[in-house]
């Protein structure tokens, strides 16, 4: 029986592997080109005393994609390949937790299906949490505080479940795992905490400098907080007209957030596990803005064990492909199309964006001069320029306004998935 088993884990995970392969190369969008210029252009101790310090994330992840393309190259493939290998491992543990059904649910959930192809951290911090509580699970307390302690050196996010684990611990009055576990996190946030000050410090002065910062960072309010479970059934698509979209995503919702639920009522555990880091995370944002639903994409596995015991599995799991496939067959529900919009920019006219989100173009044309917005104001300003407006609205910059009053006029705009380019002339 648990060769059968075993067989069909493979099979499962093997399944998964050629759906992720689907669209996996894609246009790298804004932050997953700031991934490869950083372990481009940094070495490993640079990544942690020159870039760490200036950015809000933790290095980790940064170290070990350096180490990865330094073997595999910088290719939007090579670059997303540890993200897939992350979430099949994640897939491997939430089998060992909960079994098959379980590790399904997770592997072909949309909104995993998507992060699993995008080069960034949360894969990587998703597999170290359900690590995590694999060990807690399995009252394995020292590697339990290991993998805490590296998913909080991923993704500060992390901190959330890594709490809900150690209130737990107190509300099961089981006081000697606490403090033993406890102290060895605490040594582990010791050995972090002088970056994570300044990069505090750093991300204070952002939100001051940049008008609408705390917009993208994602406001305590109803609305980012509603996005969780929808974002969490179904995805990251998105279709006119709203209507029929916020219907079929609604019912979608509530069809599978019931039965979850009803498995949760009867599981005190991954019932606190879920609604806990979201209550911290849900409080602390009105104060420091961090409620994006997928910066909680690592409580996925345990909603994914909680639907595993759900007499609706079938039905889920089937939603679920179909969401999944949605995503990776109609190009329109795919990232930001940089690669096709740096490709058409003319080599013989000045191009002018925010600097600080011109690391796509730069990956796709690294020979094109980037001018920041600000030089608008230069008084040998050219007849002719293009503009990218990508987050202008974000910046607060109006550069319509300081064109029209240059005396420039509007020429022409081609858009792509997401984005558009501008020309202007005198």
């Amino acid at each position: 029986m648990k060769i059968i088993k075993h067989k069909q884990l493979i099979l499962l995970l093997i399944l998964a592997f050629l759906i992720r392969l689907i669209a996996v190369n894609q246009s790298l969008w804004l932050d997953e080109a700031t991934t490869a210029q950083v372990v481009k252009q940094f070495n490993l101790a640079e990544i942690a005393t020159k870039f760490s310090p200036r950015d809000f994330h933790p290095p980790l992840y940064y170290l070990f994609m350096k180490l990865w393309t330094g073997i595999f190259g910088y290719s939007e493939a090579a670059l997303r390949m540890p993200s897939i290998i992350f979430s099949l491992l994640t897939g491997w543990v939430i089998y060992l937790i909960g079994g098959l059904w379980a590790s399904a649910l997770f592997l072909f959930n949309p909104l995993v299906v998507y992060y699993s192809q995008e080069a960034r951290m949360y894969m990587m911090v998703t597999f170290f949490l359900t690590g995590a509580f694999y060990f807690f699970k399995n009252k394995k307390w020292l590697l339990f505080s290991l993998l805490s302690i590296l998913s909080f050196y991923t993704f500060y996010g992390s901190i959330f479940l890594t709490g809900a684990f150690f209130l737990y611990l107190l509300y099961s009055k089981k006081y000697r795992e606490f403090f033993f576990s406890g102290a060895i996190f605490f040594l582990g946030l010791l050995a972090i905490f002088p970056l994570l000050f300044q990069q505090f410090s750093n991300s204070k002065t952002a939100l001051a400098q940049v008008a609408n910062w705390s917009l993208v960072l994602g406001k305590a309010n109803l609305k980012n907080l509603l996005l969780i479970p929808v974002k969490f059934v179904v995805g990251r698509i998105d279709f006119y007209p709203k209507w029929l979209y916020y219907s079929v995503a609604g019912l979608w919702t509530a069809f599978v957030w019931f039965f979850a639920g009803r498995v949760g009522i009867k599981n005190k555990l991954l019932s606190f596990l879920v609604v806990c880091p979201l209550a911290i995370g849900f409080l602390i944002s009105f104060t420091t803005p961090l409620l994006q639903y997928f910066r909680f994409i690592y409580l996925i596995p345990i909603i994914s064990l909680l639907l595993g015991k759900s007499p609706k599995r079938k039905v889920i799991i089937a939603g679920f492909i179909i969401f999944s496939l949605v995503y990776l067959l109609i190009p329109q529900f795919h990232r930001e199309d940089w690669r096709s919009l740096a490709g058409s920019l003319p080599g013989n006219k000045p191009v002018y964006m925010i600097t600080s989100s011109s690391d796509p173009v730069k990956y796709y044309r690294p020979g094109l001069k980037i001018n920041g917005l600000n030089n608008l104001y230069s008084d040998d300003l050219p007849g002719k320029i293009i503009v990218v407006p990508y987050s202008t609205d974000i910046h607060g910059v109006d550069y319509k306004n300081i064109l029209r009053e240059r005396k420039y006029s509007f020429v022409d705009k081609k858009t792509f998935r997401d984005l558009e380019i501008e020309e202007w002339s005198l």
